[in-house]
């Protein structure tokens, strides 16, 4: 991994990568990962003439957090990713942003409040969490898991209880990891909100996806204005679904 830029996020410092000098494509990672994760999706990216933007979000990889970081909210980390757009000229109103995971509600914040601000997004597995019947008891399932993670070993371990194959780095970014585990929920926003919606927004799943999250992703390619559904094999760098197919289309490649 290349030595990355520093850009002011909404009061802290972001680590970022930029490659290409085309149409801006904003790359925001789920929880428990860094921008490595869209490494594959940056070059993919670039290879179609794209100008890609990775960064790690507040907490992760080498960016910088509050002291101490004990919480996050999908707006907060939507702030980050404005000033972030802003500061790199990129906020012009022709960027395209994926997003994966949580990073998928990040985005959609984004095309809520800030509308004018995207030409399109691909959300890769959104956690909206409140459009699925199930999603409750899988939650509460989760944080089961982590407890006891958490309890036998400590906050790193509880890392890899909910990512197997999180690297060193990305244990170690544990204040990161709960504090977006707690934000999961934290997003409040309507049905009208989101139908009012207007650009194309792409909703990808993949063979990994669990059950809730197909549920979700259902329903809010429905609920959309303008929402499109695709469900295929997962890919490296995007465990729950390629985004590459929409991320082309929304390009014009």
């Amino acid at each position: 991994m290349s030595e990355p830029e520093r850009i002011e996020g909404a009061g802290v410092e972001l680590a970022i990568e930029q490659r290409g000098a085309g149409r801006p494509v904003l790359l925001v990672h789920d929880l428990a990962a860094d921008r490595r994760s869209l490494a594959p999706l940056a070059a993919a990216a670039h290879a179609l003439g794209a100008r890609a933007i990775a960064y790690d979000r507040r907490g992760y990889g080498d960016s910088g957090a509050p002291e101490p970081y004990e919480g996050t909210t999908v707006q907060e980390q939507a702030q980050d990713a404005v000033a972030l757009l802003g500061a790199l000229d990129a906020a012009g109103g022709d960027a395209i942003a994926v997003g994966d995971g949580f990073g998928a509600l990040v985005v959609l914040d984004l095309l809520v409040r800030l509308p004018g601000l995207l030409a399109g997004a691909v959300l890769v597995a959104p956690p909206l969490n409140q459009l699925s019947d199930s999603a409750a008891a899988v939650l509460s399932t989760q944080r089961e898991l982590l407890e006891a993670a958490l309890r036998d070993g400590g906050p790193a371990d509880a890392v890899e209880a909910w990512r197997p194959d999180a690297d060193a780095g990305v244990r170690a970014a544990h204040r990161a990891f709960f504090a977006d585990f707690g934000g999961l929920s934290s997003w409040p926003v309507s049905r009208r909100e989101l139908r009012a919606v207007a650009v194309p927004v792409f909703v990808v799943t993949g063979s990994a996806t669990p059950p809730h999250l197909l549920e979700t992703s259902d329903a809010l390619a429905g609920l959309l204005g303008d929402g499109r559904r695709l469900h295929g094999e997962a890919v490296e760098g995007a465990g729950a679904g390629d985004p590459l197919p929409a991320l082309r289309e929304l390009l014009g490649a």
